[in-house]
């Protein structure tokens, strides 16, 4: 189970103390320490009031995920000039390699062209910028794929 060391480093990142965290919950600081190491856990009510101290989802605290959670950091405080000279694919590959490794399988310009007609189609179809037509294909791709699993 990795609920304790989720829970370390997310107190941790919110710079808190064991003694800050039992103090607002009402346990004592051996508590704190007890669900840390995975040497208990603390009930859902206590969970759900965890993550609202650190200012995180219930899922989040749980299911702490650091790769996605530094890409998404990342991802908030890029401006649009930084945003043009980020390597998506270098930060994405960190934790997906085949995205440093695919253009030399894949018959690129076959799917290039596939996409290219679903990205034209999908701005007669509703006007929107490019922006926001990558952001839509990429969304309905992914949910095929979830579901395809």
């Amino acid at each position: 189970m990795e609920l304790g060391n989720n829970l370390f480093k997310t107190r941790k990142k919110a710079g808190l103390s064991q003694e800050d965290v039992a103090e607002k919950l009402g346990v004592s600081r051996q508590t704190i320490s007890k669900w840390e190491t995975d040497e208990t856990v603390p009930d859902i009510y206590q969970a759900k009031r965890l993550a609202n101290i650190f200012n995180v989802s219930l899922d989040d605290l749980i299911y702490l995920d650091e790769d996605l959670q530094e890409i998404e950091e990342k991802t908030i405080n890029l401006n649009e000039k930084k945003e043009e000279r980020f390597d998506w694919t270098s930060a994405w590959s960190k934790k997906y390699p085949v995205l440093a490794t695919y253009q030399e399988k894949v018959n690129i310009p076959k799917y290039a062209m596939e996409i290219s007609k679903m990205l034209n189609s999908l701005t007669e179809d509703y006007g929107l910028n490019n922006l926001d037509i990558m952001l839509v294909l990429k969304d309905i791709l992914y949910h095929e794929w979830k579901y395809k699993k």
